[in-house]
């Protein structure tokens, strides 16, 4: 291996280092304790060194939620192999839940973040972006409802505030499994599938009243 391989192999070895003390502190004491004095700390380097891989906390913050949206990710990923919609978007639910629940770190770094801190780790911005895996992975579940819409299997609902919907019945779950587990003794399984039914049946039922495909209704006529 040359030098420049070696310096090359080496920073990326000391990113990595920075980003897991990173995260132990996150997961430890919140968003709010991430500094690059504490990360300097943790791995026994001087700030400035930081500072050459990172140009600030938020930077190194962006980072930690992108990766965990990977992973959010990589669990939709054989859900979009799925050809029938509705049934996509089912396990696009199921697929949500099952990641919150086993991977409780990363669906706090991605989900429940300080307010202050994840309004500068989430700017607001005009459209969805398809190279972030969080924008990804939303809109993977639009995408599936449009479908859902062209074929009038459903109302026809913005797609984008469907995902939205969508989104926020399964957070719901998870957050209140991951935040209070001794307030509900339902079964997950149990709990996701009939939030998830409620919803596909209210779909379905809207589309069914939906001006296109509704019947007329009979006009009386006018008394001579």
């Amino acid at each position: 291996m040359g030098v420049i391989e070696r310096r090359e192999r080496e920073k990326a070895e000391l990113r990595e280092q920075i980003l897991k003390a990173a995260r132990t502190i996150v997961l430890r004491e919140g968003f709010e304790a991430l500094s690059m004095r504490k990360i300097a700390q943790a791995i026994e380097y001087s700030p400035a060194t930081i500072y050459l891989h990172f140009q600030s906390r938020e930077e190194i913050a962006r980072q930690l939620t992108r990766e965990a949206f990977g992973e959010l990710l990589a669990f939709f990923a054989p859900v979009a192999e799925i050809k029938d919609p509705f049934e996509r978007v089912w396990a696009f639910g199921k697929a949500y839940v099952k990641f919150g629940i086993t991977n409780p770190e990363s669906y706090r770094l991605c989900f429940m973040t300080n307010q202050d801190l994840s309004s500068e780790i989430f700017p607001p911005k005009g459209q969805l972006d398809a190279s972030d895996p969080g924008d990804r992975a939303l809109m993977l579940v639009a995408d599936t409802v449009r479908e859902l819409v062209r074929d009038k299997r459903i109302a026809p609902i913005d797609p984008d505030l469907a995902a939205h919907i969508l989104w926020s019945s399964v957070h719901g779950i998870v957050s209140l499994r991951l935040n209070c587990p001794g307030m509900s003794h339902v079964d997950i399984d149990e709990l996701t599938d009939t939030a998830l039914g409620l919803l596909k049946g209210g779909l379905e039922a809207g589309a069914a009243t939906t001006p296109s495909t509704a019947k007329p209704k009979a006009t009386r006529k006018p008394a001579n």
